[in-house]
């Protein structure tokens, strides 16, 4: 991984070369104000009072240039604000005009990420683009959220057959010994005896990709608790009720829920949040064999409810519950759970926009703020209790999935809702994690979402 503390550095008056921004109300009063060969220079390319539009402007040797580029907003600056700079620039060290850059440096560090884990190395590639700053604290910040970003890329941009449920254990133990956290995995007969869920879905996986259920816990047991979630589904063929090749494409990242746990708790540690961390991943591979689960098998969970399986690619859930079960025996005060489950919020969202269900207002209000105060955008859908109808059964407690094209994302986390702690206030975030086209710092492939919202909230509420 690109060594990130390479491209932000400290302000100590070093030489650099000057990026002035500018927004569209300021735009026309900036260009009146420059001397005439500027004028030129960014008619000649075209500046226009857009997002990211940018121009080199020369100086008085032909080494001595700057850079404009327009912003949303000069006032507040975005994490974006700057990403196509650090995409397009030449190698070099920068410094903005007159302000810090604050949030823009998370972005500047995310647009130098690549994934070049099997491609041959480039020896050609450009160096560092180099952004100073002269505040330490987000300058440590930025670090922490890009460091744990590009891992949370690389995870789920690995293909399945490196980035198995025992790769997703490999994770959490690095994580637990770098951090001197604990670390317990459940898998063979206890998964098979006590986590019924997780067990039917990850059965059919050959040898070496056996489900499992992997734990951490970190922290003074006298503190809060909170318990984060992440489901682990490395491939997901949809078992019996298997998908079209073009629905199988992109199953890779269906492990994104497990890499945006991996990354929450990774940033609570290095932020040594005063929390009970309890990070749980059900990692399982959803394949076909003759052990596979049926249509209408019926399943027991943890927490004893039955469950008939009306679809088996409606696995993630499942794995789900019996996380959820596991972790609300330790008496949580706040549960997150990630997971990329269903099809049905994509349709009502789009790729962009991650679903988030509450069963607390208040919850729902600081996560709503979390995700505008950090460009992290997130919409709450409700839990309409009158849909549990749908997941009635004939011959079990509940099915998994709603026959019918409506309500897909809602009816997924009603499911979700029986096994959650009582007492617990609980979010829910249905999201994609993944980019279909490349924006400024954030390329094609794995994309972390709802990380910086919820990282946020932790960091409000509990001090670090």
């Amino acid at each position: 991984m690109t060594d990130l503390a390479t491209l932000i550095q400290p302000d100590r008056g070093q030489a650099a070369r000057t990026i002035h921004l500018i927004d569209a109300k300021g735009f026309d009063a900036w260009l009146s104000a420059q001397p005439p060969r500027h004028r030129a220079a960014a008619t000649a390319q075209k500046l226009a009072p857009t997002g990211y539009s940018s121009a080199i402007l020369p100086g008085d040797n032909p080494d001595d240039w700057s850079v404009v580029t327009v912003v949303a907003n000069v006032e507040k600056l975005s994490p974006w604000c700057l990403a196509k700079l650090a995409e397009t620039l030449p190698e070099g060290t920068y410094r903005v005009e007159g302000r810090e850059p604050g949030k823009a440096l998370y972005g500047w560090l995310a647009a130098q990420y690549k994934f070049d884990r099997y491609r041959k190395k480039d020896d050609k590639a450009q160096g560092p683009r180099v952004l100073l700053t002269g505040d330490p604290a987000k300058m440590d910040e930025a670090l922490r959220l890009a460091t744990v970003t590009f891992k949370l890329r690389d995870r789920i941009n690995t293909g399945a057959n490196d980035m198995g449920p025992a790769d997703l254990e490999a994770a959490a133990a690095e994580l637990a010994k770098a951090h001197g956290a604990t670390l317990s995995v459940a898998k063979g007969s206890e998964i098979a005896k006590g986590y019924g869920l997780i067990w039917a879905v990850g059965k059919a996986a050959g040898e070496g990709r056996e489900p499992r259920l992997i734990e951490l816990e970190w922290g003074n047991p006298e503190h809060p608790r909170v318990a984060i979630i992440g489901k682990g589904v490395c491939f997901d063929t949809g078992g019996l009720d298997i998908k079209p090749a073009s629905g199988m494409r992109l199953m890779k990242k269906d492990m994104g829920g497990a890499a945006h746990a991996l990354a929450l708790a990774e940033l609570v540690m290095l932020g040594r949040l005063p929390i009970r961390l309890h990070m749980l991943v059900p990692a399982v591979e959803n394949s076909i064999n003759g052990e596979a689960t049926r249509p209408g098998d019926v399943m027991i969970s943890r927490k004893g409810i039955s469950v008939e399986n009306s679809n088996t690619d409606a696995e993630g859930r499942l794995i789900l519950a019996d996380a959820l079960t596991k972790a609300a025996e330790a008496e949580p005060e706040l549960v997150f759970d990630f997971a990329t489950l269903t099809g049905a919020a994509r349709v009502a969202l789009g790729a962009d926009l991650q679903a988030l269900f509450a069963n607390d207002d208040t919850l729902a209000a600081e996560l709503l703020a979390a995700a505008e105060a950090e460009a992290d955008p997130m919409w709450r859908l409700p839990l309409y209790d009158p849909y549990k109808d749908m997941l009635k059964s004939d011959v079990a407690d509940m099915v998994n999935a709603a026959e019918g094209p409506y309500g897909g994302a809602l009816t997924a986390a009603l499911f979700l809702k029986e096994f959650v702690p009582e007492k617990a206030q609980w979010a829910h975030f249905d999201i994609f994690c993944w980019n279909g086209a490349s924006k400024p710092g954030r390329p094609k492939g794995a994309e972390a979402v709802s990380l910086r919202a919820t990282w946020k909230l932790l960091k409000d509420r509990y001090g670090g």
